[in-house]
C-alpha cells in the first residue's frame, strides 16, 4: 500500500460534502486539478475506488462510504491538536463557522459580531444565516443555533433563551381593512406563512397554534421575506418580536391575547468542545444573549 497524507483525506471529505470537485477545490483554496490528483493518490494508496465520476458530480462507492467515519475521526483529532496551539495571550487564530436561522443570524447575531472581531483580530468568523438545519458531524458548521435540542448524535447543547412571537400587520393594511380587535376577525384576512414542505423544523408551524388563523394564502420560505411581505401590506403574519420591534410600519395585534414562544439552543459537536476557538465564540454568543435582556421577549 502506498503512503498517503492528511491532505488526501481532507480533500476526500471536502468532495464528499460538496458533491462536486470544483466546488470542493474552491472551498479548500486549491486548483481542481490538484484536488483531483489528491483523490486519485488516495485511491491508489488504498487500492480502491472511492468515487464514481459522473457528469452530475462525484458519487461515493461502497468503499468511499466506509472511509467516511475513519476520515472524520482523523479530522476530529487534527482539530483537537490544532486547538491546543491557540494561545490566549497572543489572540485566537483560525476560523469558526456559525450556522444560524436567518432571523437570529441577521437581526441579532450579525450586529453583535463587532465585539468578537475586536477582541480577537486574528480570528476568522463565518456566519451562515440560512433557514435550515446544520450538520455538525459533516463539519457544515462548528457551532449551530437550533430551535430544538438534538436528540441523537455526539453533540453538546445548551439553552440560549426563549423568544416571543406576535401577530403583526402593516399600518397600511389596517388603514385599508380597518382595525382588528378580536381573534374571530383574524380569519377574514389574508395571512403570510411558511411553505409547508420547506419548514426545516416543526417549531416553525406557528399558525396551527392560533385556532382562528386560516391557512396562509401567501407562503414564503424564510421569515425575513415574510416580514417584508407583511410590511408591504400583503397580509397578517406571525413574526419574532426581536425582529419586528424596530419596524415602525408594523403593528402588533392582540398582544394580550396571542403570545407564541420558541427557543434557541447552541449546539457544538462533542469533538469540538476542546477547541479554544469554539468555546470562546460559543461563550461570546451566550454572553450577548444575556446582555440583550428582555429584547427577545417583548416588542417594546
Amino acid at each position: 500500500m502506498q503512503k498517503f497524507d492528511w491532505n488526501d483525506l481532507q480533500g476526500f471529505l471536502a468532495v464528499v460534502r460538496a458533491g462536486r470537485l470544483t466546488t470542493a477545490a474552491l472551498q479548500l483554496g486549491i486548483d481542481h486539478s490538484t484536488l483531483s490528483r489528491r483523490i486519485v493518490g488516495l485511491e491508489k494508496a488504498l487500492g480502491v475506488a472511492l468515487f464514481d465520476r459522473r457528469s452530475a458530480g462525484y458519487v461515493l462507492t461502497v468503499e468511499g462510504e466506509r472511509l467516511i467515519p475513519d476520515a472524520e475521526a482523523v479530522e476530529s483529532l487534527a482539530i483537537r491538536i490544532r486547538s491546543r496551539s491557540d494561545d490566549g495571550a497572543l489572540g485566537l487564530m483560525g476560523s469558526v463557522r456559525i450556522g444560524a436561522p436567518e432571523g437570529f443570524g441577521t437581526y441579532f447575531l450579525a450586529p453583535e459580531l463587532t465585539g468578537l472581531a475586536t477582541r480577537h483580530p486574528q480570528l476568522e468568523i463565518e456566519l451562515i444565516a440560512n433557514p435550515r438545519m446544520f450538520s455538525l458531524s459533516r463539519r457544515e458548521a462548528d457551532i449551530a443555533i437550533s430551535m430544538t435540542r438534538p436528540e441523537t448524535g455526539r453533540l453538546h447543547a445548551r439553552k440560549l433563551n426563549d423568544y416571543e412571537l406576535g401577530i403583526y400587520a402593516a399600518r397600511s393594511f389596517l388603514a385599508q381593512h380597518g382595525p382588528i380587535d378580536t381573534q374571530l376577525s383574524l380569519a377574514a384576512h389574508t395571512w403570510v406563512g411558511y411553505v409547508e414542505d420547506l419548514m426545516w423544523t416543526k417549531e416553525l408551524d406557528y399558525l396551527s397554534h392560533i385556532p382562528t388563523a386560516p391557512a396562509p394564502r401567501v407562503r414564503i420560505s424564510n421569515v425575513i421575506s415574510q416580514m417584508a411581505a407583511v410590511k408591504g401590506g400583503v397580509g397578517l403574519g406571525a413574526l419574532p418580536c426581536f425582529m419586528a420591534r424596530n419596524e415602525p410600519e408594523l403593528v402588533r395585534l392582540l398582544p394580550d391575547q396571542i403570545k407564541l414562544f420558541r427557543g434557541y439552543w447552541l449546539i457544538t459537536h462533542a469533538e469540538a468542545r476542546d477547541s479554544v476557538r469554539v468555546k470562546v465564540v460559543a461563550d461570546y454568543i451566550a454572553e450577548r444573549i444575556e446582555a440583550a435582556g428582555n429584547a427577545f421577549w417583548t416588542d417594546g
